[in-house]
């Protein structure tokens, strides 16, 4: 649980007793490979920080097309915020890629959090800009790009990722078809 408590002191300031009370409210969830973490249709029921894995956030456009939107590596919250938060229906998939380890948290549980520890409001406020400027980071570059120039932004941002996920749903990220993401990987190797 260290690369938690390490994640969670980037962004605010807690003792040991706040730390353990934190971790006596999660518990560990394990996911098998293309298991879901949380499914559209459904009330997201936790926020997790994922210690071992890959999942990917995903959903299904107009024309019943699947659409990757993002992934996320080891030692990073996963959770669909908003809807968690509200607790209503998410309109979206966060699945494991790889079999997963996530150290989880209820909705009662985050409550408690925060109601009991004052600085953690702040604290999680912090860790959501992060996600946030981090997606964008990884986005932003996409959308004016070529295909090829595309393909190695994500590998500059996700070193790796390409031989640990499907390459469908990377071609997906990237807006690309796989025959085309095939051709890349081809010429720039």
């Amino acid at each position: 649980m260290e690369p938690f408590i390490n994640y969670i002191l980037q962004f605010g300031n807690l003792n040991k007793q706040q730390t353990d009370f934190i971790l006596s409210r999660s518990k560990v969830l394990k996911l098998q490979k293309e298991e879901y973490f949380s499914e559209a249709g459904k009330i997201p029921r936790y926020v997790g920080f994922l210690l071992e894995g890959v999942v990917r956030f995903c959903y299904y456009n107009n024309k019943g097309e699947e659409i990757t939107h993002s992934f996320v590596e080891e030692n990073n919250f996963v959770s669909d915020q908003q809807r968690f938060e509200a607790q209503i229906i998410s309109s979206e998939y966060i699945q494991a890629e790889t079999d997963c380890m996530f150290l989880v948290f209820s909705k009662n549980a985050w409550d408690e959090i925060g109601n009991t520890i004052l600085s953690w409001k702040d604290i999680e406020n912090l860790i959501l800009k992060n996600c946030l400027l981090k997606a964008i980071e990884r986005r932003s570059p996409l959308v004016s790009e070529d295909a090829t120039s595309r393909y190695s932004i994500f590998n500059e941002h996700f070193p790796g990722l390409v031989n640990r996920v499907p390459l469908s749903h990377v071609a997906s990220y990237l807006g690309i078809t796989q025959q085309s993401l095939s051709r890349i990987r081809r010429n720039v190797r």
